[in-house]
């Protein structure tokens, strides 16, 4: 069944006092809005996702795929609207036609969990709606239009989030009809309501967790009291140098005599780098992934063989905090080369440029290195979940 995601991310954030929009603000070294995604991504439930971006923050967006992403899960975009039913129906509008389920999200709800999206998703398949929801604990009361307070029941009261998940033609045709009849409504699950009369309720592991971040007070309450999962790795490899090979290192090539033996293009400071990654996430070493006797790996790039360690990575919810490397060689001079090796290390992370170093140096011409017998290269990695 196809399921798609409308993420809403167009609104001002006003109330937040931030002088941006709230989901492009930095929490816990990420933004607001690539946390959300993230998620979405780590479910592994969904087809593609339309993001709905207000016109001024399309270019923005551009700069945090390129800053933290790739999102390989964003594959359709809408323009926001006047009011959040406008961006919805908007991003409703954008997916492809065979979509049969939509999960709708606010992208300021960035700590959603796997658990509360597939509870939305079952509901969705089995009833036409699943609205994630909590009991409220705090009293409520209603006033009525002649001043009058009453008590509602607390135990019949829930509050309601996002994800709110639907068969897509229902919601469809629903926000449709209101865009008709310019229906005031809150969320999408009292649009539903007031076509469809009903909706689903859903309760799930993580719902308490899952706020909206709202107000300026909102983001400084999480400062210092979300403690991140953080690791370090280490890496180190060594090849010898040989005739009639050409020299990679960090992806580029610099001109030598000669160049660096082995299965692949033998780049062994993307090699120290991928062991690295590969032990702060306990994941073992390259040759566990990628051993030399397997034909598929015979001189392939090592810069694709770091883009699907990054891939695993992200699979189990880990980003790159920063990344350093070390090449020991008595020559070639690499100090011209440095600053291109920076910059395609940062693009085979997804990490902007002040988060990856550089460095080469010798050895005072002892050891294989110092002999010009070979080139050795050591990493340091530290991933954050």
């Amino acid at each position: 069944m196809s399921c798609w995601a409308v993420i809403v991310a167009a609104g001002r954030g006003t109330r937040a006092g931030l002088g941006q929009n709230k989901v492009f603000q930095p929490l816990e070294g990420r933004t607001v809005l690539a946390h959300c995604l993230d998620a979405f991504e780590r479910c592994g439930r969904f087809d593609g996702v339309a993001l709905v971006l207000s016109p001024e923050d399309e270019g923005r967006f551009a700069e945090l795929a390129r800053r933290e992403g790739p999102f390989p899960l964003v594959k359709r975009t809408a323009r926001g609207g006047a009011t959040r039913r406008d961006s919805v129906y908007n991003g409703l509008m954008a997916l492809p036609e065979d979509a049969q389920i939509v999960a709708i999200h606010d992208a300021a709800r960035p700590f959603v969990t796997g658990a509360v999206i597939d509870a939305t998703l079952e509901s969705a398949r089995a009833f036409g709606s699943g609205v994630i929801c909590t009991p409220v604990v705090d009293t409520i009361k209603q006033l009525t239009p002649d001043g009058r307070v009453l008590s509602p029941d607390r135990a019949a009261l829930r509050a309601v989030q996002t994800p709110q998940t639907f068969d897509y033609r229902r919601i469809l045709e629903a926000h449709r009809r209101a865009q008709e009849e310019d229906l005031a409504v809150t969320d999408d699950a009292m649009l539903f309501e007031h076509y469809y009369g009903n909706v689903r309720l859903v309760t799930a592991e993580g719902a308490e967790e899952n706020k909206k971040l709202t107000t300026k007070a909102d983001f400084e309450a999480l400062q210092g009291t979300r403690l991140p999962d953080i690791r370090v790795g280490q890496g180190y490899d060594a090849h010898r140098l040989a005739e009639g090979r050409r020299l990679i290192l960090c992806g580029v090539e610099v001109p030598h005599d000669r160049g660096l033996d082995g299965h692949s293009d033998a780049d062994v400071a993307v090699h120290a780098l991928m062991d690295a990654l590969l032990g702060a996430a306990g994941l073992g070493d390259i040759g566990k992934h990628f051993p030399d006797s397997d034909p598929a790996y015979k001189g392939i790039s090592s810069m694709k063989l770091l883009e699907a360690v990054m891939e695993k990575l992200r699979g189990l919810g880990y980003r790159v905090g920063n990344a350093d490397v070390t090449i020991v060689a008595q020559r070639p001079k690499l100090a011209p080369y440095i600053p291109q090796m920076r910059d395609s290390i940062a693009a085979g992370l997804g990490v902007a440029l002040e988060r990856v170093n550089v460095k080469a140096t010798t050895t005072e011409r002892m050891g294989f290195e110092g002999e010009c017998v070979g080139i050795s290269a050591q990493a340091v990695a530290l991933l954050i979940k």
